[in-house]
């Protein structure tokens, strides 16, 4: 499954960090949107590059985006972040218009980096570009 991110956002470098610490069985790889490869696959999903506001999960021919893919991705982790499913009670236009909320703003509140994130050593293969 592949993660692409924007890597110059901090929280999404922050959620980035988070998955390579906790994704023990390496399930995930990641694209910055930034890079050729991320763009590919923005570009397959039908999603604008620029101004993207979303997280996207891509897994094969299927891809989500927003809560549904940060739940799969939480799932994808097993225990205890498997737990996360309990989201799914929450009904989708709630979870959504949250998680734009916090999208919309995310460099005001979280900051941005105007180098993309850099991947650690032991980790660089995980990484597409």
């Amino acid at each position: 499954m592949i993660v692409v991110f924007d890597a110059q956002c901090l929280l999404c470098s922050g959620w980035v960090r988070f998955l390579l610490k906790h994704d023990r069985r390496g399930v995930f790889r990641f694209a910055s949107i930034q890079g050729p490869t991320g763009r590919a696959l923005l570009h397959e999903a039908g999603l604008p590059v620029d101004n993207l506001q979303t997280l996207l999960l891509v897994d094969g021919a299927r891809s989500w985006q927003q809560t549904a893919a940060i739940l799969r991705v939480l799932h994808g982790l097993g225990w205890p972040w498997r737990a996360a499913w309990l989201g799914w009670l929450v009904p989708a236009p709630l979870r959504d218009a949250a998680y734009r909320l916090v999208a919309r703003n995310r460099y005001r509140l979280f900051g941005r980096s105007e180098t993309c994130l850099v991947p650690p050593a032991q980790c660089e293969r995980r990484f597409l570009d």
